[in-house]
Formats: structure tokens, C-alpha cells, sequence
């Protein structure tokens, strides 16, 4: 997931992450991704808040 969201930023796409539609080998890895790798990258969002965003 990380390896294709950062190829997807190097070529200019807007990354949205639903981080309660992804998990990780920990509960506390997870929280690491979703709060200090992917908001570097991209959005970090629940999966309701994307689907509001996708009604717009």
C-alpha cells in the first residue's frame, strides 16, 4: 500500500487513505502509518468521511 501511494504522489496524484479500510501487521504499526507516513503523502480519512467527499 505505502510503495504504490508514494509512486502515486511522485506522479502527482492526489492520495486519500481510508484508514479503517486498511490494516497493518499491528494495531500499533497501523497508527504509526496512519499518523506519521501517510499525511506526508496524502489524506488520511475514514471511509465515511471519503464517501461525503465523493457526494460533492
Amino acid at each position: 500500500m505505502e510503495s504504490t501511494a508514494r509512486i502515486a504522489f511522485d506522479h502527482g496524484y492526489k492520495v486519500v487513505f481510508a484508514e479503517d479500510a486498511m490494516s497493518s501487521v499491528s494495531a500499533e504499526m497501523h497508527r504509526f502509518a496512519t499518523e506519521a507516513i501517510f499525511p506526508v503523502i496524502g489524506r488520511v480519512r475514514t471511509t465515511a468521511q471519503i464517501l461525503d467527499m465523493l457526494k460533492r
